[in-house]
């Protein structure tokens, strides 16, 4: 079951469902969902030495991406053919009896704007800043910034609470979250 607006307000005003800093309902508050603004912390990819990726080698993203910080009133343009991971303003915690997904805007798809490529989905005991995965598929660059609303994330309840949450997996590689980290595929052998 998916949370309406209605209870969306109930489980953020009782903190069943923590999001901080608390959204503004008047503007971000939909009908079944809650929208989240863009950070200001981006990971890019840049050209590399590298004739490919191998996601088996440790340490194989932290080669091959920078960290970018756009200051307060700044924007962060993406060109077409872009992809870039970025997070988002606000901090998420849901709880072991639901689970979140985030799907992108409306008005961004429409200039060509994806924020996720994959994964959308956040388990349930999730806390941390949600990760974006921003592709820019137009054919015109699109400036991004800080503090625009940038995705729309649902809630649903799960038929049961979770035997192991997010927060509790010890295989859990983007626990409490704050920044885009880099792919941690490797871990996974």
């Amino acid at each position: 079951m998916v949370l309406s607006d209605r209870d969306l307000k109930k489980a953020i005003k009782t903190k069943k469902i923590v999001i901080k800093p608390l959204p503004d309902f008047s503007k971000q508050l939909g009908t079944c969902s809650i929208d989240l603004r863009l950070g200001n912390v981006f990971r890019v990819f840049e050209h590399s030495k590298y004739p490919y990726i191998d996601p088996s080698k440790k340490n194989f993203s932290s080669e091959i991406t920078k960290k970018v910080v756009v200051r307060n009133g700044e924007g962060f343009v993406m060109q077409p053919g872009d992809f870039a991971l970025a997070v988002t303003l606000e901090r998420v915690k849901i709880p072991n009896n639901m689970m979140g997904r985030l799907e992108g805007r409306s008005s961004l798809g429409r200039l060509g704007i994806v924020v996720h490529s994959t994964a959308s989905i956040f388990d349930a005991g999730w806390d941390g800043k949600c990760v974006l995965e921003l592709g820019n598929l137009g054919r015109m660059a699109v400036k991004l910034t800080p503090g625009m609303r940038i995705c729309a994330m649902s809630f649903e309840q799960l038929s049961s609470e979770a035997e192991t949450p997010y927060s509790q997996k010890k295989t859990a590689k983007y626990r409490t979250q704050r920044e885009p980290d880099e792919s941690k595929i490797h871990e996974e052998k």
